[in-house]
């Protein structure tokens, strides 16, 4: 990969402007080939996943590498018809619901990224070659993407992100509330951020030490 790599140990603080992107096992794969990037077959990748497995967040560490644009739906006939007029140079994201977009629109925009030889980045819940499309050649351009998952992190990375996120907030915590906030919280990335903020804002607003008694209170006020 040209620049700057993804890979790193869960131990190592990783920025680009935004929240740490932690590597771990259940998102090792789609890393993987983002380092790959620009090199993807066809100009072409997907990364799948059910929502908050840190699709997204990968996605937003890519577009800080490539300089890409993100992709609305609605704009895609227009968008095309500027990259073929070489107007726009970019490369691109598009963040999809595989089951509300115009096929034609995303065929034509398709075929002309690959004829342009730019890249793009798909997220979606499903690979491409599972979409419910009915164009026989969307279904072909489809297929041919390279797609790769991402699953929700397992216990041990779960606790391993908890433990990263508060020290990356200098914030010392004991393992008893790391099990205690993994046997709760739900096992996203996105959860075990959202709960690390919030015990930290609590905290901070009560003058309280960040420990079981303070958790079992802000989790039971978000309703967990």
């Amino acid at each position: 990969m040209n620049g700057r790599q993804l890979a790193l140990e869960l131990s190592t603080r990783f920025a680009y402007g935004r929240e740490d992107f932690l590597v771990a096992p259940c998102n090792s794969d789609a890393v993987a080939w983002i380092d790959r990037w620009p090199v993807w077959p066809g100009g072409m990748l997907a990364i799948y996943g059910s929502p908050g497995c840190g699709k997204t967040h990968l996605t937003q560490v890519w577009r800080e590498v490539a300089n890409a644009q993100l992709v609305e739906l609605s704009s895609l006939e227009d968008l095309t018809r500027d990259v073929q007029l070489s107007k726009n140079t970019a490369d691109f994201v598009l963040e999809i619901d595989e089951t509300s977009f115009l096929e034609r629109d995303l065929l034509h925009f398709l075929n002309t990224i690959a004829d342009q030889q730019r890249t793009i980045l798909i997220t979606g819940r499903n690979p491409p070659a599972r979409w419910p499309v009915e164009l026989p050649d969307l279904r072909s351009r489809l297929r041919a993407v390279s797609a790769v998952g991402v699953s929700p992190p397992d216990e041990n990375t779960l606790r391993a992100v908890l433990v990263k996120l508060f020290s990356d907030r200098q914030l010392k915590v004991g393992e008893e509330l790391i099990e205690f906030l993994c046997a709760r919280i739900e096992r996203t990335f996105d959860s075990a951020r959202k709960t690390v903020v919030a015990l930290d804002a609590a905290a901070m607003l009560a003058q309280r030490r960040i420990g079981i008694p303070l958790a079992r209170e802000v989790l039971s006020f978000n309703g967990k």
